[in-house]
């Protein structure tokens, strides 16, 4: 694979990734199913078959 056709699917991979997760925390909120306070999350990032495990935590302020 040519570096332009990893870098296209690399962003493509990312964009998907990035409009699911806003929408499925939106619909939490919405729902709300989230609570008082801010909301702690965690997003965890592994690839089948390495030993990759890549760990984002964060908190989002509610409304």
């Amino acid at each position: 694979m040519s570096e332009d056709g990893f870098n296209m699917s690399l962003r493509k991979f990312l964009k998907q990734v990035g409009v699911t997760s806003q929408q499925q925390i939106e619909a939490l909120v919405r729902a709300g199913a989230a609570g008082e306070g801010p909301l702690k999350l965690r997003m965890q990032l592994t690839a089948e078959g390495t030993e990759l495990k890549h760990v984002v935590e964060g908190e989002i302020e509610l409304p």
